[in-house]
C-alpha cells in the first residue's frame, strides 16, 4: 500500500474521529486506531511505540477525563457522591435514548441525561430541590468540559498523526 493512501486514510480517521467526540462516541479510539492502522500499513518506518503509546494514553486519559468531570462539577456544584454518580449514569442513559434523532439527538440525550441524573440522585438523597437543580447544572457544564477537553486531545493526537505521517523515513 503505497504512503499517500495510508496518509489519506489516516486523516479520515482522524477528521471523523474529531467530528465523532462532540456526539459523544469514541471518536479519540477511531483517531488511535487510525494511527495504529497508519503504522501497520506503512510498515512502522516513521511510527514507532512511543507514539503509539502516546496516543493511547491521550486516548485513556481523555475518557477518564469524561467520567471525572461530570460526576466532579455534580459534586462542585453542591451534589452528593449520589448526584456524581447520577450524572454518569443519566450521561449514558441519555446518549442511548437520543440515538434515534439523528446526528445530535446523543449530544442533547447526553446533557439532558446528565442533569436529569444528578439532579434526581441528588434530590432523592437531600430531598432539597435547589440543590438538586445545582447539581444538575454542575453535571451540564462537567461534560461541557469533558467534550472540550476531549476534542483538544484529539488536536493534540492528530498533530501527533501528522508529525509521524510526514516525516521522511
Amino acid at each position: 500500500m503505497t504512503h499517500t493512501v495510508a496518509t489519506l486514510l489516516l486523516a479520515l480517521c482522524c477528521v471523523a474521529g474529531l467530528a465523532l467526540v462532540p456526539l459523544g462516541l469514541p471518536g479519540l479510539w477511531v483517531m488511535a486506531l487510525g494511527v495504529i492502522g497508519y503504522g501497520w500499513l506503512t510498515s512502522f518506518r516513521t511510527l514507532g511505540v512511543a507514539t503509539i503509546a502516546v496516543v493511547l494514553g491521550l486516548a485513556l486519559l481523555g475518557e477518564v477525563l469524561e467520567a471525572w468531570m461530570g460526576f466532579g462539577l455534580a459534586r462542585r456544584y453542591g451534589g452528593s457522591h449520589r448526584a456524581g454518580w447520577g450524572a454518569l449514569i443519566g450521561e449514558l442513559a441519555g446518549a442511548f435514548v437520543g440515538v434515534p434523532l439523528p446526528i445530535i439527538g446523543s449530544v442533547i440525550g447526553a446533557f439532558l441525561g446528565s442533569f436529569i441524573g444528578a439532579a434526581a440522585f441528588e434530590y432523592s438523597w437531600s430531598g432539597a430541590r435547589g440543590t438538586a437543580v445545582r447539581a444538575g447544572w454542575g453535571a451540564v457544564l462537567g461534560r461541557a468540559a469533558a467534550a472540550a477537553a476531549k476534542i483538544a486531545l484529539g488536536i493534540v493526537i492528530a498533530v501527533l498523526a501528522a508529525f509521524a505521517a510526514f516525516r521522511v523515513a
